[in-house]
């Protein structure tokens, strides 16, 4: 065909697409569908209890006539066997049901590191999820995205032993949600193709910095430590077992550091 009239099809389907967002009320997935719709595409929420992609209910009516679909469902579960079998089986249900509705397009949220390490618990799942993916049949986009910045008193939280906060001796790039929300609209609309997309915050610096900062904010006392021995989420890493090994796409928002940029 006329490479002219391809180009402006394209152009103008990238003003206008359908895209269903599973999680679309959770903290990325609200701020996924704002975004694109202040874009102004049709987007559909995805989420229990109209739609149960754990149990594969309402799948098919929400994937009808979508150009791509988002998934950033979650769940905070700790046990490796079963959130595993939750990634795994959201994912397949949503990949089934994008197959038969002839949707062009999966994008999914995960984390940076998770293909380099010995994955467990809540990462075991992400790992998992990964792999589901890119087995599902269906071109796809992993968007990977460092630690969140908001979540950085509850990683104090995970980390505290008889009152102090025994971090690893690891390096973190923290992001904010907005940050990653951002990115996950903009690979939904610009496809990148079937490729990994990573982001992080503009800030590198040792975890124990940034959980230092985020409890002196809360004006919260205790102490941190780096301890060597300390896991998170119960893997050991490398200092930059968290950080990206390659390219990432740079967040706006910074943490202010202090003594960083």
């Amino acid at each position: 065909g006329n490479p002219m009239t391809i180009a402006a099809q394209s152009q103008s389907k990238e003003h206008e697409m359908k895209i269903v967002v599973f999680g679309g009320t959770g903290r990325i997935g609200s701020q996924v569908v704002d975004l694109l719709r202040e874009e102004g595409h049709e987007v559909v929420v995805a989420a229990v209890p109209e739609v149960d992609a754990l149990k594969g209910t309402g799948i098919a009516a929400a994937l009808a006539g979508a150009d791509v679909a988002v998934d950033v469902t979650n769940a905070m579960i700790f046990d490796e066997e079963e959130i595993v079998s939750f990634f795994t089986t959201t994912s397949r249900n949503i990949l089934q049901g994008e197959i038969m509705a002839g949707v062009g397009r999966h994008v999914v949220l995960s984390i940076v590191g998770v293909d380099r390490m010995n994955a467990t618990s809540y990462l075991a799942g992400k790992v998992a999820q990964e792999r589901t993916v890119a087995e599902g049949g269906v071109p796809y986009t992993i968007v990977r995205a460092t630690q969140f910045q908001e979540f950085l008193p509850g990683i104090a939280d995970m980390s505290t032993v008889d009152g102090v906060v025994r971090v690893p001796p690891i390096l973190l790039q923290p992001t904010a949600a907005i940050d990653v929300a951002r990115t996950v609209a903009d690979v939904a609309v610009h496809d990148p193709g079937t490729t990994v997309v990573e982001v992080a915050g503009p800030e590198r610096a040792r975890m124990s910095e940034f959980i230092e900062e985020a409890l002196r904010r809360a004006d919260d006392e205790r102490t941190v430590v780096e301890d060597p021995e300390a896991l998170y989420s119960g893997v050991f890493l490398p200092e930059d077992g968290l950080v990206p090994a390659g390219d990432a796409r740079i967040g706006e928002i910074s943490f202010h550091l202090r003594g960083q940029s």
